[in-house]
């Protein structure tokens, strides 16, 4: 029998390269926008609008999608839940080839963010299964940059394709990665690390030794939503990525029609600069998954470390948002200052969002890990919800408000998190 050393390795780097894919599907749209709208007969003045009314069937579906994919996940495991989300986006991408004007882009951005959103409660609870919890920070923020790294390339890449083929092509060839991806993905990932042929004696021993994993210490009965939601930990989970996820889908959703309006840019010039910003938030997810690993490797406890990695990111982001507002008007002769202040924010950002994600795996565990990084997806999507509505009434003068939004909401985010408890609590059925 064929043994593959560091097995959890492939698996996580698979994991990533589907965040890749994942945001290049769903930044298409953002990043082609600007440049397509007047094909609807929609007005310079509806544009924003018009991205915002799209958005909203995205970010609707996608806030379901976590709860409901987290469930999934849950129920029938890592393997086939993700093979199912991914199969579910790649078709549902290539059905923006077809739209014909908002509604029939409204329902496709629906069936897209229902399906992407399973990507990330089934990364967290893939992890939690291959990974012992020292190490879950670094596997987090390798899935993290995944998504960073979908940003850096999707710029280029689909601005390269739009002009050589134009949009309703670029939609159609980007589904056909989610599908490649199924090949390795169903190959190598045949089981979990209890049972898988491949995995190593040592491995196997590595990862089952972990406390989080060992059957006499899981919460072996899956809980109610309603009864997780009892819970000190679920909440501080919850009210941090409403607060915080709506700061990164500021860019993720804005970022090239605000190049767009502030600078002048056309097509060309967002595919040579949109990416730059997301290249830093990559190594700023690497880097925050490192530090929290190191700190956990030294002693310090696993949801401490993660605060305290928490508590960086929002620092650097809170700085450079506040300088960017500040000082946005003069930024409009030194564009390679705003593009290195954004970048500043998202490397921040991505240097903690892996750490509160992985929180699920830290305080919950068994069953249960899915659902509340599911229900921690579908609060962040709600924050995002009422950010992206905002963005067309606060900009319509300028972008300085855009950026104050981000100032305010990072403090906010950074209270939620100290508000979880640092133990970890058993769920038994006697506290509910």
């Amino acid at each position: 029998m064929v043994k593959i050393k560091g097995l959890r390795w492939w698996i996580i780097t698979l994991i990533g390269l589907s965040t890749v894919i994942n945001y290049i599907d769903r930044s298409a749209i953002n990043i082609m926008w600007p440049y397509i709208y007047k094909e609807f007969g929609i007005a310079d003045i509806d544009n924003k609008n018009a991205l915002a009314y799209i958005t909203t069937f995205f970010m609707i579906a996608y806030a379901l999608g976590q709860t409901l994919t987290g469930k999934m996940m849950d129920a029938i495991g890592t393997r086939l839940g993700m093979a199912v989300s991914i199969v579910g986006w790649s078709v549902s991408i290539s059905m923006h080839a077809f739209a014909r004007g908002l509604s029939s882009f409204g329902i496709f951005r629906f069936l897209l963010g229902l399906s992407e959103a399973g990507n990330w409660p089934g990364a967290t609870k893939s992890n939690a299964e291959w990974f012992p919890a020292k190490e879950r920070g670094i596997a987090q923020g390798i899935f993290g940059a995944g998504a960073s790294l979908g940003s850096v390339v999707a710029a280029p890449f689909i601005a390269g394709l739009y002009i050589a083929f134009g949009w309703r092509a670029t939609f159609v060839g980007i589904a056909a990665l989610g599908i490649l991806w199924l090949i390795p993905w169903l190959f190598i990932n045949k089981a979990t690390p209890d049972k898988h042929p491949w995995i190593t004696e040592a491995e196997q021993v590595y990862i089952l030794n972990d406390v989080t994993l060992n059957p006499t210490t899981q919460q072996s009965q899956a809980y109610t939503w309603k009864q997780l939601l009892r819970f000190k930990n679920t909440w501080g989970i919850l009210s941090s990525r409403f607060f915080i996820d709506p700061v990164w889908w500021l860019f993720v959703t804005w970022l090239p029609t605000f190049l767009k309006e502030q600078f002048h840019f056309d097509i060309k010039q967002v595919g040579a600069f949109a990416w730059v910003p997301y290249m830093f938030a990559a190594i700023g997810g690497l880097l925050g998954g490192y530090f929290a690993s190191q700190k956990i490797k030294h002693g310090t406890a696993a949801a401490t470390a993660r605060k305290q990695a928490f508590t960086i990111g929002c620092v650097i982001m809170l700085a450079s948002l506040a300088t960017t507002a500040f000082y946005l008007e003069s930024l409009k002769e030194h564009i390679n200052l705003a593009i290195g202040l954004i970048s500043a924010t998202l490397f921040g950002f991505q240097f903690l969002i892996g750490n509160v994600q992985t929180l699920a795996s830290d305080y919950f565990s068994g069953k249960n890990v899915g659902t509340v990084s599911g229900m921690g997806g579908t609060a962040a999507v709600v924050g995002t919800l009422f950010t992206t509505l905002s963005v067309p009434v606060i900009t319509k003068t300028g972008y300085v408000s855009f950026f104050i939004l981000g100032s305010v909401l990072v403090p906010l985010a950074w209270l939620s998190i100290m508000f979880i408890t640092s133990k970890k609590q058993t769920i038994t059925l006697s506290n509910l």
